[in-house]
């Protein structure tokens, strides 16, 4: 199984990631960021395509392809669940690694935690992201492309906890999943 757990930066997908490992049986935490900051520094400026110029990885073409070259390697080689926290808005990327997850498992899970753009901003303070810094500047466009039915099913977290998102997540996996996974958060 493949849990994606998408949303802007500030959403709650660590969180909710960190809360729901211990409740997949066999499962990891598997974070692609950590493929884009590897990335960045292998791959210099200079040599990168001029559209991969930017100031975002996901721009680099090579971190979608080995987002999911590295969860088929981890998949064959540990056998896990994968619990992937990612912020993805950019419909290309999207429809790379989600249609590469569901070649790799057919149980492959989409959530996007949505919030208002005050609850976004008042996490990012709250965890301490540089006022008007990087994180911010992603916040319109990340809840404008997460309208997009691709990024369906989408979890309204402004009023929720960490808490209540893991149980919606819980429940729509065993409703379509023949075996029941994990344990009850009450």
């Amino acid at each position: 199984m493949i849990i994606m757990i998408n949303g802007a930066f500030g959403a709650g997908k660590t969180s909710a990631a960190n809360m729901l490992q211990p409740l997949i049986p066999n499962s990891m935490i598997y974070d692609p960021e950590e493929i884009g900051f590897m990335i960045r520094k292998i791959v210099l400026e200079d040599i990168r395509l001029e559209e991969e110029r930017t100031d975002d990885f996901q721009d680099i073409e090579l971190w979608r392809i080995l987002t999911v070259r590295a969860a088929q390697e981890i998949k064959q080689k540990y056998n896990k669940n994968l619990i992937v926290p990612m912020t993805i808005y950019k419909s290309e990327n999207f429809d790379y690694i989600y249609n590469g997850f569901k070649k790799l498992d057919e149980d492959t899970f989409h959530f996007c935690l949505i919030a208002s753009e005050e609850t976004i901003h008042k996490r990012l303070e709250c965890r301490g992201d540089t006022y008007g810094g990087w994180t911010y500047q992603q916040t319109m466009k990340c809840i404008n492309a997460f309208r997009e039915i691709k990024f369906q099913e989408h979890i309204i977290t402004d009023q929720i906890g960490t808490k209540e998102i893991i149980e919606i997540i819980l429940n729509k996996i065993n409703k379509d999943n023949k075996n029941s996974v994990g344990k009850s958060m009450k």
